[in-house]
């Protein structure tokens, strides 16, 4: 809930194009429902901002860190509420499926994640910070299950 990261590309002609990223940022000194309203808000302006026609997001896995699988959830839900208001199909992925896409191996750490994104964008450097990287993965492994 404290930094929601998002990425936007385009996929067209079997090639991707980078065009944004960013993350959404809240800190602990507002309520958890004014946290949710200013993720709720930032993310319909991208989504108005960008126009995008399709949307993907991580399934929510949690391995060790349960306890913060609530609040995950809830600004997963926000995500999912504004993309379904704005008429978007959402994609959701697993997070290995998402790793294999993008690095070509499911248990990949992050680096290797951040410098395929990178590599994959044509970036000169890593995106930042890391969950809007995570977010353009995501996006580049949408991308290839529409080339599948």
């Amino acid at each position: 809930m404290a930094s929601t990261g998002w990425g936007v590309i385009e996929y067209s002609q079997g090639r991707l194009r980078y065009i944004n990223h960013g993350c959404i940022t809240t800190t602990p000194e507002n309520s958890r429902g004014e946290r949710l309203l200013i993720i709720h808000k930032a993310f319909s302006k991208i989504l108005k901002t960008h126009k995008p026609s399709e949307a993907a997001m991580e399934n929510l896995f949690f391995g060790k860190n349960v306890s913060s699988a609530m609040s995950v959830a809830e600004a997963k839900g926000v995500l999912l509420l504004a993309l379904t208001a704005a008429g978007l199909r959402t994609l959701e992925l697993a997070p290995n499926a998402v790793k294999q896409a993008v690095v070509g191996v499911s248990k990949a750490d992050k680096k290797q994640i951040q410098e395929m994104v990178r590599f994959l964008l044509g970036l000169k450097e890593i995106p930042s910070p890391d969950h809007a990287a995570d977010a353009l993965a995501v996006a580049i492994c949408a991308a290839h299950n529409k080339m599948a």
